[in-house]
């Protein structure tokens, strides 16, 4: 994956794609960006922007307020992956990772020091959605 997230879940999808091509993820994953709707598309980028305008506005937020916002993203993201609108289409195993990953970088990418984080509150790395998801 991307060193950074991109701009949208179209791009982080289209970067599952050429990932999938360069041999860096199973094949099974080459279809991914085809198989899911516009609309949940649409509705995953919105979450997924109103988690990056959160975290931007960041100044020394307390560990506290960063789990608030995971939180917040990751409620969102529930409620996208359950919405009958999208005839059905949910999150698979590799995008369900993907959504976490982005989560994590994107804490990352904002300056918050996820690992420590994490440590102080005794989470291991791959768990930072796990208290609120159910995709």
């Amino acid at each position: 994956m991307a060193n950074r997230p991109p701009e949208n879940w179209r791009a982080w999808m289209a970067q599952v794609a050429r990932d999938v091509e360069a041999g860096m993820l199973e094949p099974e994953c080459a279809g991914a960006a085809e198989m899911y709707s516009e609309s949940l598309l649409r509705a995953t980028d919105s979450a997924l922007e109103a988690f990056e305008a959160e975290v931007r506005g960041f100044v020394k937020p307390s560990d506290e307020e960063v789990l608030r916002a995971v939180e917040r993203v990751v409620l969102a993201l529930n409620a996208v992956d359950r919405d009958p609108r999208h005839s059905g289409m949910r999150f698979c195993t590799e995008e369900r990772e993907q959504l976490c990953e982005y989560v994590d970088l994107t804490l990352g990418e904002h300056g918050v020091d996820v690992a420590a984080l994490l440590a102080r509150k005794g989470i291991i790395r791959a768990g930072i959605t796990d208290a609120w998801r159910d995709w």
